[in-house]
């Protein structure tokens, strides 16, 4: 009897297990990048793995940097690594172009009518989602207010660039260790570079031509790079050339920073008591201008995608419009608060009177990602599309070359028209060399 009910006890566990592993037939390698709220995402796919027993999630966490070399490699590789990948609006239009992503095609119950009209042609190309925005963001004028008042000053939207710098000497308090402005000077093409390009592009600049010259030495690149460099020199705080976004984010809650813009992102960490000193005294403003709003503010999203080459594409097409739906960020408000969601996704969320209570950035937010527009950010006609990047390939490599250069001259080892005439140079070789012209 007792061998019996041993027998029958392991013939019921391989069934068990033989179910189980029927089940489990489809295995998703999901790679993305270790931010806030990607972690949150991954805890809360155990959400998902109950709804779909059938599909295992297997998650690859990595630094932004390394992540985007990794699914770089492996899609221009056909590697097959990764089912979903997390990419952003840089290449989202190139791998679309190329063949490397599938069509996202989205029913009536996702609804991407409810996505920004911003996000959604950001991650589309002739009319085609190739990849869902995850959360996204645009970049605005974040002030300490008190101290504008205090000065007998107002920053309106959209600014002129004079009134920023006016604004920025009349709060400048170095000696009680207060800023007037702090903005990013760590080179990279997603740092120094994209800040400064919105700069340019207000002033009229634009990276290249209709015929794909690089543009660096014109009279417009020259007057804002000048603006930016004299602006920190004198009312930024020391060593600016290596600051980014997170060491502007400590120096503005601790309270020494009059003035910041930078991604909208970072309203909801500097009104946020738990995390800012000056929570309660931060006003949001659209981003300044010089002779044009058209590129003033950037865009971004992180979003996911399904490669061409995954062989589970079904299932990883569910996978990312479940992360991307309107249950998911129900899910985290239930889960986390209001406050904790993801942003600048989707219409719905910022017309929740819920979220309107818990955000007090979430206007300004939206207005910033409504304006910015990816196919038209340039004064003059360019050939690309991208606010603070030009989406081709050759860009990377450019606009890593160029924030090198700009950093260089903030820190005032040379000209900055030495600087711009260096970063045109090496845009050119790179443009010649990938065979854009002779």
């Amino acid at each position: 009897m007792h061998a019996t009910r041993k027998t029958i006890t392991a013939v019921a566990a391989l069934c068990a297990a033989f179910s189980a592993s029927a089940l489990a037939e489809t295995e998703l390698t999901i790679a993305t990048v270790n931010n806030g709220h990607m972690i949150e995402m991954q805890k809360l796919s155990k959400e998902f793995e109950k709804e779909n027993p059938d599909i295992k999630l297997n998650w690859v966490t990595l630094e932004e940097g390394v992540l985007r070399q990794r699914v770089t490699t492996d899609i221009a590789t056909k590697g097959g690594q990764f089912d979903v990948m997390t990419i952003g609006m840089y290449e989202t239009p190139i791998w679309g172009k190329k063949g490397w992503l599938n069509e996202i095609v989205t029913d009536e119950e996702y609804d991407a009518d409810d996505l920004l009209p911003a996000m959604r042609a950001g991650l589309s190309v002739d009319g085609k989602l190739y990849a869902v925005p995850f959360y996204g963001e645009s970049s605005m004028v974040m002030y300490r207010k008190d101290l504008v008042d205090k000065a007998g000053m107002t920053i309106p939207d959209r600014a002129t660039w004079g009134h920023i710098q006016d604004v920025a000497a009349a709060i400048h308090d170095p000696d009680n260790g207060v800023y007037g402005i702090c903005l990013r000077g760590k080179p990279g093409w997603g740092d120094n570079a994209a800040f400064i390009t919105t700069m340019a592009n207000s002033f009229g600049a634009q990276w290249f031509d209709e015929d794909w010259k690089p543009q660096l030495t014109s009279p417009q690149w020259q007057h804002a790079v000048n603006f930016y460099v004299d602006l920190l020199n004198n009312y930024g705080p020391p060593g600016s050339s290596s600051n980014s976004f997170n060491e502007i984010l400590a120096l503005f809650n601790e309270g020494k920073c009059g003035i910041w813009i930078d991604a909208t992102i970072a309203a909801s960490f500097i009104s946020d008591p738990k995390q800012s000193k000056v929570a309660d005294k931060v006003a949001f403003a659209q981003a300044p201008v010089a002779v044009t709003d058209r590129g003033s503010n950037w865009l971004w999203a992180w979003a996911l995608a399904v490669p061409a080459g995954t062989q589970n594409a079904e299932a990883a097409e569910k996978f990312v419009k479940w992360a991307t739906s309107k249950d998911y960020i129900n899910l985290v408000a239930k889960e986390n608060g209001w406050a904790a969601v993801p942003t600048g996704t989707r219409q719905s969320t910022y017309a929740n009177p819920n979220f309107q209570e818990a955000a007090v950035f979430a206007e300004a937010e939206l207005a910033a990602i409504n304006s910015a527009d990816p196919s038209n950010s340039t004064q003059n006609p360019s050939p690309y599309i991208g606010v603070q990047f030009a989406a081709i390939p050759e860009f990377q490599a450019i606009g890593i070359a160029a924030g090198q250069q700009f950093t260089s001259a903030l820190a005032g080892k040379i000209s900055v028209e030495q600087a711009l005439k260096n970063a045109n140079k090496s845009a050119d070789r790179e443009m010649r060399k990938a065979g854009y012209y002779k």
